[in-house]
């Protein structure tokens, strides 16, 4: 074979061996490192307000620190107990009464088919039956199993959803010592920010330094700009919805209001998934004026994320609606529920990085035996 061939082989296989060792790492080391790494990102979105209190405030960098990390843990401890103690209440009084809401659902179908329109189409099946025979039990057994199906994958995705946040409430001890752990990291790299980045640095080869440059820009940009948006874009619209839902007066408003939020995530279906739905449910069961109320409210979400979408997406680099939904499948089905932000995320990183050109370059070495 020839050599310049056996030489590309080589290299490929070196890349490859290079790339699987610097994955498996990741992979191993995550969930013992993830608490420092969430320490970093929160010492980074620290640092405008430490420098604020550095240089408006003529305060020492240790003080500074301080005083940011007790006003952001403050400020979250705040916000998180009030919802957390609402938020209890409301998701077991929904467990409570899916169960009856299903009963009902099933009671109003029934009422429905035995209108008279409905009664005609069941007369003209039962004759097509009564002529082909043959197609009756095929016809009903997949009709059976299309319902149970439906409403087995319905039930198990509310009672999943409404698990998730009673399991995660009862693992609040363990998370607390965790966040005890974040805390303290995030003080200890903030308080010496530029001395940990600079050894850091000194870590990485200069050959290395530029790419990671190039990508740490375009993510700052690009991902930053995709959480910020979806963030802000999520909030909107729970907001809305949890207000819009106390004036209907409808209960377990903030239960309901952030499963809503959570179902925006999704790239076009959103919050028709839920509140579309719903609305044809109140109609059917005769509840005209919450029908009416949630129709007014759907529309105002639409209305708002038109008028804000634009703006807030503006400053971000967004990804094609495909590309997301398969990256918040895959997520999903990797990592669970939190694998719908991280889909959408790994894709971001990877386009960060073919725009720095890693790929051409690792294409160009192994090749040429060269990077540019």
């Amino acid at each position: 074979m020839d050599r310049l061939i056996i030489k590309r082989i080589l290299r490929g296989i070196w890349v490859i061996l290079i790339v699987t060792v610097i994955a498996l790492s990741v992979y191993w080391l995550m969930p013992l490192l993830y608490p420092f790494i969430l320490a970093w990102i929160f010492a980074y979105a620290m640092n405008p307000l430490v420098r604020w209190f550095q240089i408006r405030m003529k305060m020492p960098r240790w003080l500074a620190v301080t005083l940011s990390l007790l006003l952001y843990v403050g400020m979250i401890v705040l916000i998180v107990s009030a919802a957390v103690t609402r938020l209890v209440k409301e998701v077991i009084n929904l467990t409570q009464s899916f169960d009856s809401y299903i009963e009902n659902f099933r009671n109003v179908f029934i009422q429905w088919t035995q209108n008279a329109s409905i009664q005609n189409i069941i007369n003209q099946i039962n004759i097509f039956y009564q002529q082909n025979p043959n197609y009756q039990n095929t016809i009903n057994n997949n009709i059976n199993k299309t319902t149970d199906s439906v409403a087995t994958a319905i039930s198990n995705l509310a009672t999943g959803f409404f698990n998730s946040i009673l399991n995660l409430i009862s693992s609040l001890p363990n998370v607390g010592m965790i966040l005890i752990v974040i805390l303290l990291a995030a003080f200890f790299l903030s308080k010496d920010w530029e001395r940990h980045n600079h050894h850091l640095l000194r870590w990485l080869p200069n050959r290395v330094r530029k790419p990671i440059s190039t990508i740490w820009r375009d993510l700052q940009k690009a991902l930053f700009g995709y959480l910020r948006a979806q963030f802000i874009m999520i909030s909107i619209t729970t907001v809305v919805v949890i207000i819009g839902l106390i004036v209907l007066r409808v209960p377990s408003a903030l239960a309901i209001g952030l499963m809503i939020g959570l179902v925006d995530l999704l790239p076009y279906l959103g919050v028709g998934l839920v509140m579309v739905p719903w609305i044809i449910y109140t109609f059917m069961t005769g509840n005209v004026a919450l029908g009416i109320g949630l129709s007014i409210l759907y529309g105002i979400i639409l209305i708002a994320r038109q008028i804000a979408e634009p703006k807030v997406l503006a400053s971000s680099v967004g990804l094609d609606p495909l590309a997301t939904l398969i990256g918040m499948f895959v997520g999903l089905k990797l990592f669970g529920a939190l694998g719908l932000i991280i889909g959408p995320v790994s894709l971001i990183v990877l386009e960060a990085i073919r725009r720095a050109n890693v790929f051409r370059d690792l294409r160009n070495y192994i090749i040429g035996g060269r990077v540019h």
